[in-house]
């Protein structure tokens, strides 16, 4: 077990995971949690990286912090999001090695598998054939993570994981019409067509797509699961149960706000990967699964982004 007074230096407190990351360690008594805003560490700046990490030498460094965006975003700009989530995990990954920090949670998405991968995705799937090609670039920055981990692992015997969860929802999402996920982005439409009265809501693509969501706050009961766990696997799958189609998630949403509205998709072929259900067993092996039921997750979300949308009109 990491005894509660551990340094543990959580990168990317701000983002959704990162932030519910934050909250788990502090509700579970950790008392030595170090941040650092990104206008005070330029995570792609390796030289003032090495040079934090080692002044603070944690005991555990936690990778939440990375560049993420939806179809769209990836689709547009490839090379951002290659260099620097490449830049980021290196100098935290490889500066951590640096500040004898042996135990590292390292964070990616489930997009790091190929886009016809036999479902449920296992983790012995990875490289086994061709990735989606519009989030290719931030896939392959997130496959160096996981290599760059498990070499480090290999070489230095240090307790190095990668958790990969599938599509993550929950308080403090991006909700940007041109960078957000999926779900936000069905969140968001429909708020904004009931408040402007409208029957509709305009999606990308089809509708057909398989989705598998997780809440963010079980995503950071895995990675303090896992942080208090030594495990044989670098590799680790975190999901749950709810998968639908995006068109069912949409609905699910209208039903929890009471309302139904015409779905009219444009773009029809920007799709992404067609199903990413991903193979839990090895989390489960370890004694790890979701918790959170969808409607209560889906809830938690809703209310979150009505609170945020109020404060900031207020």
């Amino acid at each position: 077990m990491t005894p509660k007074n551990s340094k543990i230096f959580l990168a990317g407190h701000n983002g959704m995971i990162g932030s519910a990351i934050h909250r788990k360690l502090k509700k579970k008594k950790y008392k030595n949690i170090i941040t650092i805003d990104r206008k005070n560490l330029d995570l792609r700046d390796q030289t003032k990286v090495f040079k934090f990490l080692q002044k603070v030498k944690p005991h555990i460094t936690i990778v939440a912090a990375a560049k993420v965006g939806g179809i769209k975003a990836n689709n547009d700009f490839k090379a951002d999001f290659i260099y620097d989530n490449i830049s980021i995990q290196n100098n935290l990954i490889h500066g951590s090695f640096l500040s004898k920090t042996k135990n590292l949670i390292f964070l990616g998405s489930s997009c790091v598998y190929p886009k016809n991968s036999k479902q449920p995705i296992k983790e012995k799937y990875l490289l086994s054939d061709y990735l989606e090609k519009t989030n290719e670039p931030y896939a392959l920055a997130k496959i160096a993570g996981i290599k760059l981990c498990e070499s480090y692992n290999h070489q230095y015997n240090l307790n190095y994981k990668c958790l990969m969860p599938s599509n993550s929802y929950g308080l403090n999402d991006n909700y940007s019409s041109e960078s957000s996920h999926f779900l936000p982005a069905l969140i968001k439409k429909i708020l904004e067509a009931i408040k402007n009265g409208n029957d509709y809501i305009t999606l990308w693509g089809n509708g057909t797509p398989l989705r598998e969501l997780v809440f963010s706050d079980d995503v950071a009961d895995a990675v303090i699961h896992f942080m208090n766990v030594k495990t044989k696997d670098t590799l680790i799958n975190i999901g749950s149960k709810d998968e639908k189609t995006i068109n069912d998630f949409a609905k699910l949403i209208m039903k929890v706000l009471g309302v139904d509205l015409k779905i009219k998709y444009i773009n029809k072929n920007l799709n992404g990967t067609l199903r990413k259900k991903l193979d839990l067993s090895i989390a489960s092996r370890y004694g790890w699964r979701a918790k959170t039921p969808i409607k209560v997750g889906l809830l938690l979300t809703i209310n979150d982004y009505l609170e945020k949308k109020l404060k900031r009109l207020g």
